[in-house]
């Protein structure tokens, strides 16, 4: 105990401060995004397309090109606030 203390004289401890849960503004800003006109319609389209080729058991259709469609959407509507909320 008495080392403790004559160590803790040429060291001191630092105590950290309670932190704000940090919350990454790129997913708040897809989560609104998302939610928005046109994105969300490109959602539709895509779930739609998804059931139905999960409806079919031999298909050589995909949806990639609706999947692509929604992500291009959403990154651009995300772009346009991201970086003024970026520290």
């Amino acid at each position: 105990m008495a080392a403790r203390k004559w160590f803790s004289s040429f060291f001191p401890s630092v105590k950290a401060q309670e932190e704000e849960d940090l919350v990454d503004p790129q997913t708040v800003l897809r989560e609104k995004c998302a939610q928005q006109g046109h994105s969300a319609q490109l959602w539709e389209k895509y779930t739609a397309c998804n059931d139905r080729v999960n409806s079919r058991s031999q298909t050589t259709e995909t949806c990639v090109e609706e999947l692509f469609d929604y992500l291009h959407e959403l990154d651009h509507c995300v772009t346009k606030t991201l970086f003024s909320k970026l520290k």
